[in-house]
């Protein structure tokens, strides 16, 4: 099922107890960080909120700064019911494609959830196969529904800790400052070292990174 979007300036818990009115116990909200970069994994989180202890000031985490994200992200986490974070790598990328990565890794969250949930909230158009129980699609979810920006929020500071690792295990990269998104600094580094393990290899400025390697050892 897919909701459209409609104007609302920030998320509320409405979305939820729509459902619960229709019977459902136990609400999901379902997002993924990580889609667009050229390296480092894609990370989607499942979280079901309590009701009664909704950290306030919660929305899509792209709106928030950092130091908001991390301090609702430890929020988030005592307050909970359920959460869980799957980890999709760039191996699972190229296997399954970016889009098929993040619908295994939301399908997979939800599942994972140590709650079974009755109903999952996902953000965007997609509804993967393999969940728990019915998916509703939220299109811009993370600005309307807070379990779903609780989700965006976990899944988003868990990738940026990642590429802070990832950065200590290739330096000349800048994965800290830039979280494998293709900037200026990380272009010219692609072309003067070539990709690492982290890079995606499906993706254009990485394949093409790879050829210049695999012809300059010809």
């Amino acid at each position: 099922m897919l909701f459209d979007s409609t104007i609302q300036t920030t998320p509320d818990y409405s979305h939820e107890l729509a459902l619960q009115a229709r019977g459902a116990r136990i609400v999901a909200g379902v997002d993924e960080a990580g889609r667009g970069p050229l390296a480092g994994p894609v990370v989607v989180s499942a979280v079901v909120l309590d009701a009664r202890t909704i950290p306030a000031g919660l929305n899509d985490s792209k709106k928030l700064s950092e130091e908001q994200r991390e301090v609702l992200f430890e929020q988030i986490m005592v307050s909970a019911l359920a959460v869980s974070v799957v980890v999709a790598p760039p191996s699972i990328i190229l296997s399954h494609n970016i889009r098929g990565a993040t619908l295994w890794g939301m399908a997979q969250a939800a599942s994972s959830l140590s709650l079974r949930p009755d109903r999952v909230l996902i953000d965007g158009r997609d509804v993967p196969m393999g969940l728990p129980c019915e998916g509703l699609a939220l299109i811009g979810g993370d600005g309307r529904s807070v379990s779903i920006a609780a989700a965006s929020i976990v899944a988003k500071v868990t990738r940026d800790r990642m590429c802070q690792i990832m950065d200590c295990d290739a330096p000349h990269f800048g994965f800290a400052g830039h979280k494998g998104y293709s900037t200026a600094k990380h272009m010219r580094a692609l072309v003067e070292h070539g990709p690492c393990r982290h890079h995606r290899e499906e993706f254009a400025p990485v394949a093409e990174a790879w050829a210049r390697v695999r012809m300059a050892v010809a």
